[in-house]
């Protein structure tokens, strides 16, 4: 069993007509695994214009604090509810934070554009933090203006703008690297 943070990935299309008993059942499920202990916390990541498949993110302490919600009673009680409210269920389950760049086949993308993905993420929310609540915090020593601001960035870059980030980016994120080949005149060089 691992010892590092779990995230449970769900996709769900919402049933033709159901999206509003969808958004209560969501929100039923999240206030239940938050009843579990070493969960770490949950959000639902809208689809794009034209979509209905909803990614739920589910984030435990361990592999042990999944399993315990998953195999509660409790959980199979609240998917019983949500029986018809939605369609074409798939689960991905992802150990520690290289995770997030899986794809289905297990692959993931050079740490380049890892770090890129990361970055077009954690600017904005950086930008947004500083000049919303960078003066409010600026009279504070460095250690403590520092903890408050990664205490209030983290939890929104890791179940919001990352999950988000990479699912944007997930076509350049997985597009195999062409490296040019040289050719007999250029090795001479």
């Amino acid at each position: 069993m691992s010892i590092q943070p779990v995230t449970l990935m769900v996709a769900r299309r919402v049933a033709r007509g159901r999206y509003r008993d969808f958004m209560a059942w969501l929100d039923e499920g999240r206030e239940l695994a938050a009843d579990f202990g070493g969960y770490l916390g949950s959000g639902v990541l809208a689809p794009p214009p034209g979509d209905d498949e909803y990614q739920i993110v589910f984030r435990f302490a361990d592999e042990t604090a999944l399993a315990a919600w998953e195999h509660s009673a409790s959980r199979r009680a609240w998917l019983e509810r949500g029986h018809g409210l939605f369609e074409a269920p798939h689960e991905h389950r992802a150990i520690g934070l290289g995770s997030w760049f899986h794809d289905g086949s297990g692959r993931t993308p050079p740490r380049w554009k890892q770090a890129i993905a990361i970055w077009l993420a954690f600017f904005p929310v950086s930008l947004g933090f500083q000049w919303l609540l960078g003066d409010a915090l600026a009279g504070l020593p460095l250690v403590p203006r520092v903890l408050a601001s990664t205490l209030m960035l983290t939890p929104v870059m890791v179940f919001l703008f990352i999950p988000l980030s990479t699912r944007l980016l997930s076509s350049w994120l997985n597009a195999p690297v062409d490296r040019p080949r040289r050719t007999m005149h250029q090795r001479r060089a």
